[in-house]
């Protein structure tokens, strides 16, 4: 197989030939066609996540090793499968669950992969989309994407569960009750979107960028907010007509968090899901008189998957902005990203696709 691959943290991906993997037992493997370009790719490419007091948790010590290939959000064709594996077959496209864990503990078993406690993400802990191939370990990983634009659909393993995921933990909540999400990426726009499929009609949208703001209010946002400019917090509250009462923050910075935190209302709810890092201090007493709830958020699960999925197939879920980008470029999209020149989201396509 062919792979852009990692060989060292943060140095320019390069283009390798690895051994194609047989599939055992229940594993797939697929042939990839559209692979997603994520924030979370970044982080696996720069090998650590920023924590508190400047500490970081790297790549090495969760056991990644070099060379791999990173990417997630991935769509491809079944050319082979274990003995084992039922439910498809050779030549089907399908979506790829990438948050796989051991698939043998009370979490696999109950498909919250996310949630286990030897998790190995494809692209994150193993080699996954910006390669030719990937191993799947189970047939439950995989979803029919149907007549969906694969591209598009590629997004839904990453980008669309983590928000879904996050938007389910804040339910139910009366449509005209505002949702303020913290930025306006590819995250941001895609958590619009399923709002809008779900009828909710208040979300705020919080950027610096004033073309994602612009974005995203052309994707439906109710209303924005510039958090280049000061007193973001009060302009916030002006904007949701008082206290914040249900947040999800895609950044999850120390500022977010701060300015966030400060805007609670009682009973208020912050989502996190971005891992951009940093720390927050809180007051205590507040926490318990005000009954306030921080809570992470980590993708989804298969269940997610397939709902998500589903919504987009019964027509309800406008899709993001997806550039394609051969996967050649693999560099030269994951730098884009970096430097903050994307708007919606960048999709790899095999350069056998492209060519065809």
């Amino acid at each position: 197989m062919r792979a852009w691959a990692m060989t060292d943290y943060g140095k320019p991906l390069e283009e390798i030939e690895k051994p194609t993997p047989v599939p055992t037992g229940t594993e797939v493997l697929v042939e990839v066609s559209h692979c997603g370009v994520c924030h979370s790719d970044l982080h696996a490419w720069d090998g650590y996540y920023q924590l508190a007091g400047g500490r970081r948790l790297t790549s090495k010590e969760r056991g990644v090793q070099l060379p791999m290939a990173l990417g997630h959000e991935i769509v491809g064709r079944v050319v082979g499968m274990g003995p084992e594996a039922k439910g498809v077959s050779v030549g089907d496209r399908r979506i790829v669950y990438p948050w796989v864990g051991c698939g043998h503990c009370d979490r696999c078993r109950d498909e919250r992969d996310n949630m286990c406690l030897d998790i190995k993400p494809l692209g994150i802990r193993q080699d996954g989309g910006y390669g030719s191939h990937v191993v799947v370990p189970h047939p439950r990983h995989l979803v029919d994407p149907g007549d969906l634009d694969p591209a598009v659909a590629a997004t839904y393993a990453c980008s669309g569960i983590t928000v879904y995921s996050a938007i389910r933990k804040l339910m139910p909540l009366p449509p005209t009750k505002p949702i303020v999400l913290i930025g306006a990426g590819g995250l941001g726009l895609s958590a619009i979107s399923i709002l809008r499929a779900l009828d909710h009609e208040a979300i705020i949208v919080v950027d610096t960028d004033k073309r994602k703001l612009e974005a995203a209010k052309q994707a439906g946002a109710s209303a924005t907010v510039d958090a280049s400019e000061p007193e973001v917090t009060a302009r916030l509250i002006q904007a949701a007509g008082g206290p914040l009462e249900a947040v999800i923050d895609l950044v999850n910075s120390s500022a977010t968090a701060r300015f966030v935190y400060e805007g609670l209302s009682k009973g208020g709810t912050v989502v996190q899901v971005g891992l951009f890092g940093g720390e927050l201090t809180i007051d205590l007493p507040l926490m318990a008189m005000r009954e306030l709830a921080l809570r992470g958020s980590y993708v989804g699960t298969p269940k997610d998957l397939r709902e998500l999925v589903a919504l987009a197939q019964g027509k309800k879920l406008a899709s993001l902005p997806v550039t394609l980008m051969p996967q050649s470029s693999a560099n030269e999209a994951l730098q884009r990203l970096k430097d903050g020149q994307v708007v919606g989201r960048l999709v790899l396509r095999a350069d056998a696709v492209v060519q065809a």
